[in-house]
């Protein structure tokens, strides 16, 4: 009976400071994976911005009304129009192509719709012109037709940045 004093509390010294212990290492713990997160987002999230950035720009300049100032020349026809803006849209795209890493799956597809629909638009267009014809009723009938479709691709991508975006600053 006599070592039942000694043990009992004994066993509560320890059972008490293994506890103690136990949740001051799980804080620990616990502010060590919060401060590893933070410093991810302090690196993540700059780099995430420039990407949707990126691909801000680039569904402007292959907006139609905005390629056409850039590809169309003065006494261009119809057939070197329609191939200068085709390799603009491809260029334009290769070049942000590592920009679907940072993104969501649904932008990206987005903006790969746009660049199809363009490409599409161009070469359907373009059948109702004679390659040799001058290439600035071909570039108008682009941006009419592109302006006056509901929902047009590039402003279905444009909308889905901008939700990911304001997103982004909300979970912050």
């Amino acid at each position: 009976m006599e070592i039942l004093k000694y043990i009992i509390p004994a066993f509560i010294v320890l059972l008490t400071s293994y506890l103690l212990i136990d949740r001051m290492l799980s804080n620990e713990e616990r502010k060590r994976k919060s401060d590893i997160a933070q410093k991810n987002n302090n690196t993540v999230i700059p780099i995430q911005l420039r990407a949707y950035e990126r691909l801000m720009l680039l569904l402007e300049r292959t907006n139609p009304s905005n390629m056409v100032l850039n590809v169309l020349k003065s006494g261009m026809n119809c057939l070197s129009f329609q191939t200068n803006m085709i390799e603009s849209i491809r260029k334009e795209f290769e070049h942000n192509y590592a920009q679907q890493v940072y993104v969501s799956d649904a932008l990206w597809s987005a903006t790969i719709s746009t660049q199809e629909n363009l490409i599409k638009l161009i070469n359907t267009t373009s059948t109702h012109f004679q390659p040799e014809d001058s290439a600035i009723k071909f570039a108008e009938a682009i941006i009419k037709i592109y302006s006056e479709t509901e929902n047009n691709p590039t402003q279905i991508a444009t909308e889905i940045l901008k939700s990911e975006v304001r997103y982004l600053f909300l979970k912050r």
